[in-house]
């Protein structure tokens, strides 16, 4: 079993231990400590052979590739941490080289069950792609603009009651380090400007919701909690998450048939789902779609220990 992932990752951790729980064998690698604390031979070619061979060794570790049953790609570090250091032309060359040779290798081993593979993960990280998807499967989801086109944006505001806006990716680490978040917020159709034309924007109609849920799946397992702010925050992530109210759910058979078939048609085994909720929650038409992180954090709520062994059932082909 082989996990990839930074070396602080709590959830990764849950996941770990519920696999040596099972006595799976578990290696735990980051790809970035590619350096004399990774270092590794691949072979192709030799002995009428079709599937990469060779080893993959770390300070405590050692894994042949050829015997890696399945991959959880987690939350590694970016090979560009690795090389900051060097000068940009040299880091831009080594980054290219790490991901395309050692990832290129991690990411195509022969038979191994990928939860989820990069390249899945990739093609569904794009909110329009989602939406699209979500709204073909016969999920709710509110009315939506991409556009950089300040006449179209302010159209759009004058059309609907309310309209929130929301960043397609989360805000890049600044210098230094440190890392800030854009919330979703309401927009007033006066304070839309021509700075629009910058960049593409996503604007929403806001549900008049009831309250948020957060729906993780992993291959057939579906775990649902209503999240309620106590101050009834547009965005509930930017409160206090140690006051945030968490209940149970029920998932609509319609909403878990439509989940089942978002992953699928997407070649991913596991998503966290984001909600609207109307009404009490109980119909299909009470949720509205708003995103799938494809690589989703779970380790805060409180099911967390279910899901990872959901996890460690997938990896070790208990529940596939």
């Amino acid at each position: 079993m082989l996990v990839l992932t930074s070396l602080e990752d709590v959830t990764t951790d849950r996941v770990i231990e519920a696999l040596s729980e099972r006595g799976a064998a578990v290696v735990r690698v980051d790809p970035a400590d590619v350096g004399p604390d990774l270092v590794f031979g691949f072979r192709l070619g030799q002995r009428g052979g079709s599937a990469w061979g060779g080893r993959l060794r770390t300070p405590s570790r050692v894994v042949d590739v050829e015997d890696v049953t399945a991959v959880y790609c987690r939350r590694p570090t970016p090979y560009s941490a690795r090389f900051r250091e060097l000068p940009r032309q040299s880091r831009e060359f080594a980054v290219a080289e790490a991901r395309h040779g050692l990832g290129g290798v991690l990411h195509g081993l022969r038979g191994a069950l990928y939860v989820n593979h990069p390249s899945a993960v990739a093609r569904a990280d794009f909110k329009p792609a989602q939406l699209q998807k979500f709204a073909a499967l016969g999920l709710r989801i509110p009315a939506t603009l991409v556009t950089n086109d300040v006449e179209e944006a302010r159209k759009f505001a004058t059309e609907h009651e309310h309209v929130v806006y929301k960043s397609f990716r989360g805000l890049p680490a600044a210098e230094g380090g440190h890392v800030g978040a854009i919330w979703a917020q309401r927009i007033e159709p006066g304070a839309l400007d021509d700075s629009v034309v910058v960049t593409a924007h996503l604007f929403q109609a806001e549900i008049p919701k009831t309250g948020d849920a957060r729906v993780t799946v992993v291959g057939r397992r579906v775990f649902a909690q209503r999240i309620t702010a106590p101050d009834g925050a547009l965005d509930w992530r930017r409160g206090d998450w140690s006051r945030l109210v968490h209940t149970p759910l029920a998932v609509p058979e319609s909403v878990r048939t439509a989940l089942h078939g978002y992953l699928a048609s997407f070649g991913l085994v596991f998503g966290c789902f984001d909600f609207a909720l109307t009404g009490d929650g109980t119909a299909p038409e009470d949720w509205w779609a708003i995103e799938c992180n494809p690589n989703g954090q779970w380790g805060w709520l409180p099911d967390a220990q279910a899901i990872a062994d959901a996890f460690a059932a997938i990896l070790t082909r208990e529940d596939t």
